[in-house]
């Protein structure tokens, strides 16, 4: 079975997997409005070694979490690289590359986890009953994530049917580059022609008639589901709190 990197890799029974998807992502936007408040490397270093810490209580092996964000590290270090070449002030930069490197992970790291540790049905489900989104969004979105994985199967295909008619660019980057431009925008055209249809279909289906709609499963947001909420803003407050006490807070607006 192919592995894909939006469906969830977590135990449905975990103590936080089973939290309302509402509150688990509420709880990340927390978190990563308290990061980003300072540029220094503390806070998010307190915050990302909590976020690593209660990883398993999700039901998320570090081994198959560093599978699903080993993407956002290649990111990462390109930046870090980009900023080290063309730094005048390499003793700073350093300083400034760690801070980056801590603030994005923790920053995105909760992120990772509310998406490996939820079903988008039951994201969409929740977003409509506990948050009152639009049922035409919530739906809309979920529709649009559950067609992610076939992009990266149309890429493969685009690849094999032009390795089929010999169209290779060999050892050329400039060739490499106008193939790449071209598969993509054959990517694009062939996805917004599939969400056209599918946009087409969804109205038939009555999902643009204006009549308030039930739902098949319900989703309840209970006072653990609060707890969690609570529980990241003391973690946010926390990592502000000794980024603060030991002087290395650094406001982004200053």
């Amino acid at each position: 079975m192919s592995f894909s990197r939006t469906a969830p890799i977590a135990d449905p029974a975990a103590p936080l997997a089973r939290r309302n998807p509402v509150a688990k992502l509420v709880a990340a936007a927390v978190l990563a409005l308290a990061l980003v408040v300072s540029l220094d490397p503390v806070g998010p270093a307190v915050a990302l070694a909590v976020e690593l810490a209660v990883v398993p209580f999700f039901g998320i092996r570090y081994r198959a979490l560093a599978r699903r964000t080993w993407p956002m590290a290649v990111s990462v270090l390109g930046a870090v690289v980009t900023l080290l070449l063309f730094a005048a002030d390499r003793q700073h930069v350093v300083t400034s590359a760690l801070a980056l490197v801590l603030r994005l992970y923790a920053v995105a790291l909760p992120g990772v986890i509310v998406f490996a540790t939820t079903d988008p049905t039951d994201l969409a489900d929740a977003l409509v009953q506990n948050a009152r989104v639009s049922p035409r969004f919530a739906i809309g979105t979920l529709a649009a994530w559950r067609l992610v994985p076939l992009l990266g199967q149309e890429w493969r295909l685009i690849g094999l049917a032009r390795r089929a008619r010999g169209i290779d660019a060999g050892r050329n980057p400039l060739a490499r580059l106008r193939l790449l431009a071209s598969a993509s925008f054959t990517l694009l055209v062939g996805a917004i022609r599939r969400g056209t249809r599918l946009a087409s279909a969804m109205d038939a289906r009555g999902f643009d008639s204006g009549i308030p709609r039930t739902s098949a499963r319900t989703q309840r947001f209970v006072g653990a589901d609060a707890a969690l909420i609570a529980a990241a803003a003391g973690i946010a407050a926390a990592a502000l709190t000794v980024s603060v006490l030991t002087g290395a807070f650094s406001p982004l607006f200053s």
